[in-house]
């Protein structure tokens, strides 16, 4: 965390907003920032419905205006939620997130960063997909 915090302080800003041109050196920080222009808000209030940026915020928000504190035992996580930063759709499973990118954002650079992380290194090796299953038209390209 120390070392992430120190990159902070780094005048050379590697990953740039798209939108307004600030500069972040983590990419944590630069889809967090992303939400401030797309309006996607992922972290809903199951008890009024008030939509959220940040999971912070929500639980924030559920302590102070419901009264919900949150407990974590030391280095306990919580659940990781998998959100599409193109239209705010989100899922507890990674499986449904990468149908949903594949079937709804085919050109998304989260598809092929899912694709990296989440399937070639857990697959066997006679089970590697190609990227010509992700993106059906790159056939035509050939």
């Amino acid at each position: 965390m120390l070392t992430r915090h120190l990159k902070c302080h780094s005048l050379v800003k590697r990953h740039p907003c798209r939108y307004c041109g600030k500069g972040f050196n983590d990419t944590f920080d630069l889809k967090r920032h992303m939400r401030t222009h797309t309006g996607i808000r992922p972290y809903r209030c199951e008890l009024c419905e008030k939509a959220f940026t940040q999971r912070c915020s929500l639980e924030s928000h559920l302590r102070k205006i419901h009264g919900v504190l949150q407990q974590y035992a030391y280095r306990q996580r919580r659940s990781k939620i998998f959100v599409c930063e193109d239209c705010g759709f989100t899922s507890g499973r990674p499986d449904e997130y990468f149908m949903h990118v594949r079937q709804h954002h085919p050109g998304s650079p989260a598809l092929r960063r899912y694709y990296r992380k989440h399937i070639q290194d857990n697959a066997p090796a006679q089970h590697k997909l190609s990227p010509f299953m992700l993106y059906p038209a790159a056939s035509f390209y050939m």
